[in-house]
């Protein structure tokens, strides 16, 4: 076979391997420094590639941080005997992901900046907060408005208290809020408050 026809592999990393490292160094590096100094140019010196490879990827620093996120958290566990286990182990499940190192600190950071940032708050919504929400909304069977209820009073919790106390809820106080979620949640559509 002739050099010619052979399939070579192009040149510089493989593409996945490049977006797994920019992850790792994208949460190594909030974690150390925290969300604010942790700068596309940081990062890219950490995951030792040229900011020029991460800025062809993701545009703006905010991009990157969603599809770290995306990539951190990975698919929702929607499994359990009833709807109660389903929204016990979400909860869980978030509580899990925002105590890692950097990954909830840069949820909060992104989150924090899409306040202000009109394109980053869509960025955020539709690559992150959709994907979820339609999964949720199948496994439940509840209406996109109680799925953006439930996702506000998990995942506002969870945040508020990381960012009050710069630690994760510990886990008394997640069975506590799975305990209140669950209160308003676990009788389905329509389901009576305090029920």
């Amino acid at each position: 076979m002739s050099r010619a026809s052979t399939s070579a592999r192009p040149p510089g990393r493989p593409r996945t391997g490049v977006n797994a490292e920019v992850f790792a160094a994208t949460l190594r590096t909030v974690h150390e420094l925290g969300y604010a100094r942790a700068t596309v140019e940081r990062i890219a010196a950490a995951a030792g590639v040229a900011k020029t490879t991460v800025y062809r990827r993701w545009p703006t620093k905010g991009e990157l941080i969603v599809d770290c996120l995306v990539d951190a958290f990975g698919p929702a566990p929607l499994e359990g005997a009833d709807r109660a286990e389903i929204m016990s182990s979400i909860v869980r499940w978030i509580a899990g992901k925002i105590s890692e190192p950097g990954t909830g600190d840069a949820f909060a950071g992104v989150f924090s900046d899409a306040v202000s940032d009109p394109a980053l708050r869509e960025v955020l919504s539709t690559r992150f907060q959709d994907p979820y929400r339609l999964a949720l909304q199948e496994a439940l069977g509840e209406p996109e408005q109680r799925v953006l209820l439930y996702i506000d009073v998990v995942v506002g919790t969870l945040l508020h208290r990381m960012g009050m106390t710069g630690e994760p809820m510990v886990e008394s106080d997640v069975d506590a809020l799975i305990e209140m979620v669950l209160r308003h949640f676990a009788d389905g559509p329509g389901g009576a408050p305090g029920a």
